[in-house]
């Protein structure tokens, strides 16, 4: 039975991965921190917990939570987990990062995207990447697993077998993506009341969005040539859910089973990944790690759609696909089956 502790326990990533791990036949959460000194029962910050946990939440430093886990979940803002990850693995356990301070290869490149100088910037170049469906035998064996974001995770398992086939052109990719409320937090924002954002659909973030440069990087290296986006994220009045339609420019000429059959080649054996006939919805994949893939034309544009649960697939049911992968373990194992 392995040891987790969860990092910053009151947000909804760290709510998705207890009801995931509460029906884990091979985990045991042993400890959940927060910077309240109340020590606050997890049922109170989550109330739909309620009678899965006899669990309270503490202000235990990384140091001490990691002597008391196997493998710790760091679910804190970003720049907040790069003092936090040293500590944990100093103290012996393994780490899943769900901020973004370790996905990026060069601090040249966090510091201009996140405006903070990285203070753990040795580390970047050995973390591995934490999609299973590209980097599973390097997950495996790692120490430090940084766990994608939720728009990322879309756009390169959508376009991953069209670069690693070489079937499109690395640039001028455009990416139209939307997302739901929940994919900016529980941290309370103006833009995100319900009476600002209910009954409208607005973009955001265009050609500055932080998960710009993890979308190039991680194609880049799937296609072994220098890829680049157009990342156009939308948000939109629904809790959950990231639906992306994104335009390549094809390569040669192929038909729309051809290129089908491409992906099902591509993932086969992949669990998690639906290659479907359909155009995916985000009702399709709610509250499961799926994700549906199509492809179409239109005229004669390729357009790949794609759709993903934004808190499941999009951060902590993939965070415990790399946990099983870490212990060892189906990495199918704690999930729902539908």
């Amino acid at each position: 039975m392995a040891r987790i502790a969860i990092l910053g326990a009151t947000g909804y990533t760290a709510l998705e991965l207890l009801k995931i791990l509460a029906r884990h036949p091979q985990a045991e959460v042993v400890a959940a921190t927060t910077r309240q000194d109340s020590k606050p029962h997890i049922s109170e910050i989550h109330p739909s917990l309620t009678g899965l946990f006899d669990l309270r939440c503490t202000a235990l430093t990384p140091e001490q939570t990691g002597h008391l886990c196997d493998i710790a979940f760091c679910c804190l803002p970003h720049t907040a987990s790069m003092e936090a990850v040293p500590q944990l693995l100093d103290a012996g356990c393994r780490v899943v990062d769900l901020s973004a301070d370790y996905r990026l290869k060069d601090p040249g490149v966090y510091e201009k995207w996140y405006e903070h100088i990285h203070t753990d910037p040795t580390r970047l170049s050995t973390t591995v990447y934490g999609l299973p469906e590209i980097y599973a035998d390097r997950i495996r064996t790692a120490d430090l697993v940084a766990n994608p974001g939720c728009y990322t995770s879309t756009c390169i398992l959508a376009l991953a077998p069209l670069l690693a086939e070489k079937l499109i052109e690395p640039t001028g990719i455009i990416i139209d993506a939307k997302s739901g409320i929940s994919g900016a937090g529980r941290t309370l924002k103006l833009s995100n009341l319900f009476s600002e954002c209910n009954e409208s659909v607005t973009a955001y973030s265009i050609g500055k969005h932080r998960h710009t440069p993890e979308i190039e990087q991680i194609l880049s290296d799937i296609g072994g040539v220098s890829v680049q986006v157009a990342f156009n994220p939308h948000l939109m009045p629904m809790d959950r859910g990231i639906f992306c339609s994104i335009y390549p420019r094809l390569e040669g000429q192929h038909t729309q089973a051809q290129l089908l059959e491409v992906y099902r080649q591509f993932y086969a054996g992949q669990p998690f990944i639906r290659v479907v006939d359909q155009i995916p919805t985000t009702k399709d994949v709610s509250f499961t790690n799926f994700c549906d893939i199509t492809v179409r034309f239109n005229r004669d544009q390729l357009v790949v759609f794609a759709a993903i649960d934004n808190l499941i697939k999009g951060a902590s049911g993939v965070a415990i696909q790399n946990m099983n992968l870490m212990l060892g373990l189906d990495q199918r194992m704690g999930m729902l089956k539908c």
